[in-house]
């Protein structure tokens, strides 16, 4: 299963602990794109059998629309790892996500796993890249699985493993962030940023945004509802990129038909890489218009 990144918007994947069931609820109505709904580190452990029934209950019993939902699990050499992927295979999630993913082994266990307890075949693993040796392994990992869709950066546990610092241009990150992107884009994976940890700074969690786009980043993983909304608005193509993104799909089509390989729009040269790009945008728009017009009806 190769997963379009394109065509499936991941601007904004909202952490929601699974112990917590109003937060289960309210979840239904936020306008993330996805969500994530945790058995792992925002569950304290005797809180764990709960929270997995809640989060089963939960989609189970429907109502997220086309929010895309995956269930963190807790690592499988924990006491709670494999109940939670035997829980989670036939919840009618969208994906299981690992954490601190490794190695290509600790997919493929998963993998087996989820096949073992009847996962459907359009079940999705994502991993969590969150330490030195996760990251030392992006390209083994991105290739270990056609299930294999997204890469969730966790900054956090990186920095601390890396005995660096936050800062708020994030340099000390900055290296393994571009090594991961790089190994999810030679397999077609997905890959989202890591999370702001500061709620009350509002332009930094912004700029935070703006530098995993240019990155190349898809989108950002989230901590509190309010950031959805900047995070939907930073990773979606403005009005004037579709326009523009138009026009080159339009332009090379036409000079296509001339039985020309490039053509020259506004003084600018037009090859088969910019309207690759062009495509990615427009359909990224439109999936974004759908989503946005499901939640609203």
């Amino acid at each position: 299963m190769s997963d379009s990144f394109a065509a499936r918007p991941r601007r904004s994947v909202l952490y929601m602990p699974g112990s917590n069931a109003r937060a289960l609820e309210k979840g239904k109505a936020i306008s993330a794109d996805a969500l994530i709904l945790d058995l792992e580190d925002a569950v304290a452990p005797d809180a764990k059998e709960t929270a997995r029934n809640q989060i089963v209950e939960a989609v189970k019993g429907g109502g997220y629309g086309k929010r895309e939902l995956s269930i963190r699990v807790n690592p499988m050499d924990s006491d709670w790892g494999a109940d939670d992927v035997k829980a989670a295979a036939t919840s009618g999630a969208d994906a299981i996500l690992l954490p601190k993913v490794e190695s290509a082994r600790m997919v493929h266990d998963l993998e087996t796993r989820m096949k073992q307890h009847g996962a459907p075949d359009d079940m999705a693993i994502w991993v969590m890249i969150e330490t030195p040796k996760g990251v030392l392994h992006a390209e083994e990992i991105a290739a270990a699985s056609d299930r294999l869709a997204v890469f969730v950066m966790g900054t956090s546990d990186l920095v601390k493993d890396l005995q660096a610092h936050h800062t708020a241009e994030r340099l000390p990150v900055l290296t393994s962030l571009s090594w991961c992107i790089l190994a999810a884009r030679a397999y077609g994976r997905a890959i989202v940023d890591g999370v702001h940890l500061d709620l009350q700074d509002d332009a930094g969690f912004e700029a935070s945004c703006r530098q995993g786009l240019e990155l190349g980043m898809d989108g950002k993983t989230l901590i509190h509802p309010k950031t959805v909304e900047p995070a939907n608005r930073v990773f979606a193509p403005d009005e004037a990129e579709v326009e523009q993104s138009k026009r080159i799909i339009e332009a090379h089509g036409e000079a296509a038909k001339q039985g020309q390989g490039v053509v020259v729009l506004d003084g600018k040269l037009i090859e088969n890489l910019h309207v690759e790009n062009a495509k990615r945008l427009v359909a990224l728009s439109q999936a974004i218009a759908e989503r946005e017009a499901e939640q609203a009806s």
